[in-house]
C-alpha cells in the first residue's frame, strides 16, 4: 500500500494543476447538482418493530383524517393574578384568539377553550390546540408569524399567552460566537505548529473543500434516497474534524521529509505513502463506526451514519491527492521562514547568511523537543504514570454508573422560550403528567365498547390522573382515547406506568378481542430510548471488533490494537462520567450555564462511541505508526516510541486541541443538550489524546517492551502485508544533503 501511495502523491505533486482542476470540477458539479436537484424530503422519524411506530401506523391507516402526522400548536393564556379567564372581557379576547388562529395559514382546526373544557379547576387557565394540515417540517414562515401576532395581540389584552408543540417555530439558529470561537483557535493552533501562515492554511482549505463536495453530494441524492436536511448535520462536523487531522498529518509528514534532504516530489510521495497509509486506515475505522449505526435499526440514524461515512471517505480521498498537489504550488513556503532559505535557489546576503548560521547554531545546541522529552520521562516511570492515568480517568468515569437516559422536550428548553413557558403553565395548572399524554389505540370488531371497558380499566391504575372518552373513527374498528399520567413526561414513574399499561394487553384482547397499544411522544420517547440502549453493547461490539482486526494488520500485533481498543472505552467511559457529573447531577452547572439537570440525551452514548472512536483511532494511528515504522526499521521498543513522539506528538496535540477548540464552541450556546454534545466530545477528545493515546500508551509500551509488536507465527502468515510503515519505500529515492545544492535556475517557492 505505502508504494502505491507513494506514486499517488508524486503524481498529484507533479501534476498538481491536473488534479486540482479535477477536484474542482467534481466540487462544481455537486453543486451544480445540488442546485438543481428537489427539494430534500421533511425529516421523518421511525422506529420499525417497535409498539409506539406500530400504533402510529395504525392511526395513519385508520385515521386518516385526523392528520397524524400533522403539525399541532397547544396556545395556553392565563389571566392576570387573582382572575379567571371565563370573565367576560377575558372570554372575549380568547374568543379573539381562536379566531384569529382559525385563519392563520395551514391551520385545519383550532378548538374552543370553553366548549372542550378545557379550562384548569381554578379558572386561571385555558389552552386551545390548534391542528396543521401538513407536519412541522412544513409548516411555513406565514404561518410561524401568525401565530406569533396572534400571541402578541392576546398580550397586548392583558393575558399571559404562550405556545407549546411541534408547529411552534424552533429558534434552531445558534449564535454562531461560540463557532467563531473555535475556528479561530484551530487557524492559531496550525498557525503555532507550522510557523506558516500557507501550511495553516492548507488543512483548513482542504477540509472545506471535501465537506462542500459531501454535503452537496448528500443535498443532489436527497430526494432519491430520502435523505432530509438534518443528514447532513453528522456529516458536516466529522468531515471538517478528520478533513484538518488528515491534511495536518501528511503536510507534517512532508515538511519532515523534506527536512532531511529528500527531493520534493519524493518528500511529497514519502508523506502520502507513509502518513498517507495511517489516514487510510484511520479513515477505515471511522467509516466502520459511522456504517455500524445501522445495527440500531433506527432509519434516520442510519441514513445520518452512512452520509457521514461517504463525507469521511471523500476527506480520505481529498488528503491523498489535494493535499499534496497543493504542496506541489508551495513545496517551501509549507516551512518556518527561518527554515526556507536552505531550499532557496537565490544566494543569501551576507546578513541573512550570518542569521542563517544562528540560527543553525540554536538548532544544533536545541534540546529534544517537547514530544521527545515527556516519551522519555513515562518510558522512566511507566508504572507510576499509568497508574495515576488509569484511577483518574476511572474517578471521573465513576458517575456514568448512574447514567439515565431520556430525549429533549419542552420541559428541557431555556426558561425564556415559549414553549418552556407555556410547559410550565399547563404543569401548574394542569398537573406534571399533563404535558405527556399518552394515547391509546384499541383495534376490534366492536371498539368503542371495548375502549369504554379500556378506559375504566385504565382509570383505577396508579400513577394515572385522568382518561379521556374513546373516540371511535368511522368504520368502527378503532378508537382511541387518552390517558394523563400523575407525574412528568420524563419521570421514571412515568415509564414505569407506560409498562406496566403495556403489560395489561394480553388481559384486554382476552376481555374484549380487541388489540390495544399505547403509544404518544411520551411512549414513544421511551422506546426510542429503550432501542439504543438495547443497541449499545451489539455496536460497541461491532466497531470495536471490526477496528481490532482493522488495526491488527495495520501494526502486525495483536496487544497494540487490544489496548487501542480498552484505552477507547475508557476514555468514552469518563466523557460520559463527566456529561452525567454536570448535566445530570448539576455538578458545576452554574459554570457551563446548564439551566436545569435533567436525563442524558438518549442518542449521547452511540452518537459518542462513532465520533470519538473514530477521532480516538486516528491519533492512535498516527501515533503508533510512526513508531512501528522506527521498529521495523531497527530501532528499539523505547527508541521507536521516542521517535514516534518527536515527530507525532506535536501534531497529534495540534489536532487533538483543533478538536476541543472546535467542540468547546457549542457549550457557549443557549440549548443544554447543543451543550452537552459539545461538552461531551470535548471531553473525549481531550481525555483520549492527552491521557490514553500520549500518557498511557507509552507507559504500556515501556512495560510490554518487544512483546507489543508480538504476532503468532501463523497469524503472520495469513494476514496480508500492506506495509503501511513504508518499509518498501527504503530504495525509492535516498534522502539527499539537509540543504541541496542550490541552483541559478530555481525560484525561491
Amino acid at each position: 500500500m505505502a508504494t502505491f501511495l507513494y506514486k499517488l502523491g508524486r503524481l498529484a505533486f507533479r501534476r498538481r494543476w491536473l488534479m486540482v482542476l479535477l477536484w474542482v470540477v467534481v466540487l462544481c458539479g455537486a453543486g451544480f447538482a445540488a442546485s438543481a436537484a428537489p427539494a430534500p424530503p421533511a425529516d421523518t422519524f421511525s422506529m420499525p418493530g417497535t409498539e409506539s411506530q406500530k400504533a402510529f401506523d395504525l392511526l395513519e391507516k385508520k385515521f386518516p383524517d385526523a392528520s397524524a402526522d400533522g403539525a399541532s400548536a397547544r396556545v395556553v393564556v392565563r389571566a392576570p393574578e387573582g382572575g379567571k379567564v371565563s370573565d367576560p372581557a377575558r372570554k372575549a379576547h380568547v374568543a379573539a384568539l381562536v379566531a384569529e388562529l382559525r385563519k392563520s395559514p395551514q391551520v385545519a382546526s383550532v378548538s374552543d377553550p370553553f366548549a372542550t373544557k378545557a379550562v384548569s379547576e381554578d379558572g386561571s387557565t385555558a389552552y386551545a390546540i390548534a391542528t396543521y394540515k401538513v407536519p412541522a417540517a412544513e409548516v411555513g414562515d406565514k404561518a410561524h408569524d401568525a401565530l406569533d401576532d396572534a400571541l402578541a395581540r392576546a398580550r397586548d389584552a392583558g393575558l399571559t399567552a404562550e405556545a407549546g408543540g411541534d408547529a411552534v417555530k424552533i429558534d434552531a439558529a445558534m449564535g454562531g460566537t461560540g463557532e467563531k470561537i473555535g475556528i479561530l483557535v484551530s487557524a492559531l493552533v496550525l498557525l503555532l505548529t507550522f510557523g506558516s501562515v500557507i501550511a495553516a492554511g492548507m488543512p483548513l482549505l482542504t477540509a472545506l473543500i471535501g465537506v462542500g463536495i459531501g454535503i452537496s453530494a448528500i443535498t443532489a441524492l436527497g430526494a432519491a434516497l430520502g435523505l432530509s436536511g438534518t443528514t447532513s448535520t453528522l456529516a458536516m462536523m466529522l468531515g471538517l474534524a478528520v478533513g484538518i487531522d488528515y491534511a495536518l498529518f501528511i503536510v507534517s509528514r512532508y515538511r519532515a521529509e523534506l527536512t532531511e534532504g529528500r527531493d520534493r516530489a519524493d518528500a511529497a510521495g514519502r508523506a502520502v505513502g507513509t502518513a498517507g497509509s495511517a489516514v487510510v486506515f484511520a479513515g477505515l475505522t471511522v467509516i466502520v463506526a459511522l456504517a455500524g449505526l445501522a445495527v440500531v435499526n433506527i432509519p434516520m440514524l442510519t441514513k445520518m451514519g452512512l452520509a457521514a461515512a461517504g463525507t469521511v471517505a471523500i476527506a480520505v480521498l481529498v488528503a491523498l491527492t489535494f493535499v499534496p498537489a497543493l504542496l506541489g504550488f508551495a513545496p517551501v513556503k509549507v516551512l518556518r521562514r527561518r527554515d526556507r532559505h536552505r531550499f532557496s535557489g537565490k544566494p543569501l546576503s551576507a546578513r541573512r547568511q550570518r542569521k542563517a548560521d544562528r540560527h543553525a547554531a540554536k538548532d544544533a545546541r536545541r534540546k529534544p523537543n517537547l514530544g521527545s522529552r515527556w516519551a522519555g520521562y513515562v518510558l522512566r516511570h511507566p508504572v507510576a504514570v499509568l497508574v495515576l492515568a488509569v484511577l483518574g480517568l476511572g474517578a471521573v468515569a465513576v458517575p456514568a454508573a448512574s447514567l439515565e437516559l431520556g430525549l429533549p422536550g419542552e420541559g428541557t428548553m431555556a426558561p425564556d422560550t415559549t414553549q418552556r413557558k407555556a410547559y410550565d403553565l399547563l404543569s401548574d395548572s394542569f398537573g406534571p403528567g399533563f404535558n405527556g399524554p399518552l394515547t391509546i389505540t384499541v383495534e376490534g370488531p366492536d371498539a368503542k365498547a371495548a375502549a369504554d371497558t379500556v378506559g375504566k380499566r385504565l382509570a383505577g391504575q396508579d400513577g394515572v390522573a385522568t382518561v379521556t372518552p374513546a373516540t371511535p373513527n368511522e368504520a368502527g374498528d378503532t378508537a382511541i382515547l387518552s390517558v394523563v399520567p400523575a407525574t412528568g413526561p420524563t419521570d421514571a414513574a412515568t415509564e414505569d406506568l407506560v409498562r406496566r399499561l403495556r403489560s395489561l394487553a394480553d388481559g384486554f384482547r382476552a376481555d374484549t378481542g380487541a388489540e390495544v397499544l399505547v403509544t404518544g411522544q411520551t411512549a414513544m420517547f421511551i422506546d426510542f430510548s429503550e432501542t439504543l440502549d438495547d443497541a449499545l453493547l451489539p455496536y460497541l461490539a461491532l466497531v470495536v471488533g471490526l477496528a481490532f482486526l482493522l488495526l491488527m494488520v495495520v501494526f502486525r500485533s495483536i496487544l497494540v490494537p487490544l489496548k487501542a481498543a480498552l484505552g477507547f472505552l475508557l476514555s468514552v467511559t469518563a466523557a460520559l462520567g463527566a456529561v452525567v457529573a454536570v448535566f445530570q447531577w448539576g455538578w458545576l452547572a452554574d459554570v457551563f450555564g446548564v439551566d436545569q439537570p435533567s436525563p442524558i440525551m438518549s442518542t449521547m452514548p452511540i452518537f459518542m462511541i462513532g465520533v470519538v472512536f473514530g477521532l480516538a483511532m486516528d491519533y492512535e494511528v498516527f501515533l503508533v505508526t510512526r513508531m512501528r515504522e522506527a521498529y521495523v526499521h531497527g530501532a528499539r521498543p523505547a527508541e521507536a516510541v521516542v521517535t514516534g513522539f518527536r515527530y507525532g506528538g506535536r501534531v497529534v496535540a495540534a489536532a487533538a486541541a483543533i478538536m476541543i477548540s472546535v467542540f468547546s464552541g457549542f457549550i457557549v450556546e443557549d440549548n443544554d443538550f447543543v451543550k452537552m454534545i459539545g461538552f461531551g466530545l470535548a471531553a473525549a477528545v481531550l481525555f483520549d489524546a492527552f491521557l490514553v493515546r500520549m500518557t498511557i500508551v507509552p507507559a504500556l509500551f515501556a512495560l510490554l517492551g518487544t512483546s507489543a509488536w508480538w504476532l503468532p507465527r501463523w497469524l503472520d502468515r495469513l494476514l496480508p502485508n500492506l506495509d503501511v510503515e513504508g518499509a518498501k519505500l527504503a530504495g525509492t529515492a535516498p534522502a539527499g544533503p539537509l540543504a541541496p545544492p542550490r541552483r541559478a535556475h530555481e525560484l525561491v517557492d
